[in-house]
């Protein structure tokens, strides 16, 4: 079983950056392709990035692309999100997930394991 939990999320200006961190448990999270997905309230979930098990391909939606990076660690079984130049409408919640299938990763049904998110507010 694969548990992820999120960290790093704040109240930051607009402008500023974050990194938000996802540790998993159990070494063969360095398997699995690793996601970031957010939500705002009274919107769907939507992809941000993924990163491949070998951390060699990276993926993003274009809302952040030139803003976010998507990086992981396997040594420490920790994914991060490096975000500059938050916006208000970067505010969200922001879940890590896991999956073991390569494809199909901007969709949520793609995932099996979630964390349970954290909060990222972005002041205007």
């Amino acid at each position: 079983q694969v548990q992820l939990v999120e960290s790093g999320g704040g109240l930051v200006q607009a402008g500023g950056s974050l990194r938000l961190s996802c540790a998993g448990s159990g070494r063969t999270l360095s398997t699995y392709t690793m996601g970031w997905f957010r939500q705002a309230p009274g919107k769907e979930r939507e992809f941000v990035a993924a990163i491949s098990s070998s951390g060699g391909v990276t993926y993003d939606t274009n809302s952040v692309k030139g803003r976010f990076t998507i990086s992981r660690d396997n040594a420490k079984t920790t994914v991060y999100l490096q975000m500059y130049s938050l916006q208000p409408e970067d505010a969200a919640v922001y879940y890590c997930a896991a999956t073991a299938n390569p494809y199909g990763l901007t969709s949520t049904t793609t995932y099996n394991h979630w964390g349970r998110g954290t909060q990222v507010t972005v002041s205007s």
